[in-house]
């Protein structure tokens, strides 16, 4: 069994939030996998699914970010799972948007949901980075993470969101290189040549204007000819 978490703050006027969006990607997984109804429990709203023969469970924690753990590690007790069944999805501002890493283990990088995990169950859960971007000084993050994506990062954002959807099943079974290729196929896809070669059937290029023109015939006697060549 496997507890996916997507972390963000509840509530209507942060929903499109950068920081919101590990909420985003989890409606997304439900929508697209047929997931259960969302419900309350362990501080937030969960839904529960299959891929396949693999349970997973998917929690969006409404104790606001800086408190996640408690909703996390409320949930993994009730489930009885260890710290490797946990993946978090998150904003990542070290990562250009649309960029996605997975990594296992390691420390929250002052990430106020990560920080509040590690309290509450240890560093070796798995973390889904979604990169957002960074505003470019560190005095205007709070307000760069808790604004809406704009316009203009609506589609690179619905691509990830749907590659996220696609390589779900992968990461539930531990696959991250099978996950981070779906999201690839969709924020990348491959392109097809549109451009048609060259066949040996092309029609003749046209005589030029200025081609010289055909012989004359030759109306001279052969005696003349014959004179002509000792001149």
């Amino acid at each position: 069994m496997q507890l996916f978490v997507g972390l963000g703050n509840p509530g209507e006027k942060y929903a499109r939030n950068r920081h919101n969006i590990g909420f985003m990607a989890m409606d997304q997984i439900a929508a697209d996998h047929g997931f259960g109804p969302w419900r309350s429990k362990f501080q937030g709203q969960f839904s529960e699914g299959r891929f396949g023969s693999n349970r997973v469970v998917l929690l969006k924690p409404e104790t606001f970010m800086n408190r996640s753990g408690q909703s996390v590690g409320e949930a993994m007790r009730f489930f009885k799972l260890e710290p490797e069944d946990v993946t978090v999805f998150h904003d990542e501002l070290d990562l250009a948007p649309g960029k996605v890493r997975v990594k296992q283990g390691g420390g929250h990088a002052g990430h106020n949901g990560l920080r509040s995990i590690h309290a509450a169950i240890g560093p070796e859960y798995r973390r889904v980075r979604l990169g957002i971007g960074h505003p470019g000084h560190k005095d205007a993050v709070a307000g760069y993470v808790l604004r809406d994506f704009p316009k203009a990062d609506a589609d690179w954002l619905d691509d990830l969101l749907r590659g996220i959807g696609d390589g779900a099943p992968a990461l539930a079974t531990g696959d991250s290189g099978k996950f981070m290729n779906a999201i690839a196929l969709r924020v990348n896809p491959p392109r097809s040549s549109t451009s048609q070669p060259k066949t040996a059937t092309e029609p003749p290029a046209k005589a030029s204007s200025t081609q010289a023109p055909p012989d004359e015939p030759d109306t001279r006697s052969a005696l003349q000819r014959l004179a002509d060549r000792f001149r």
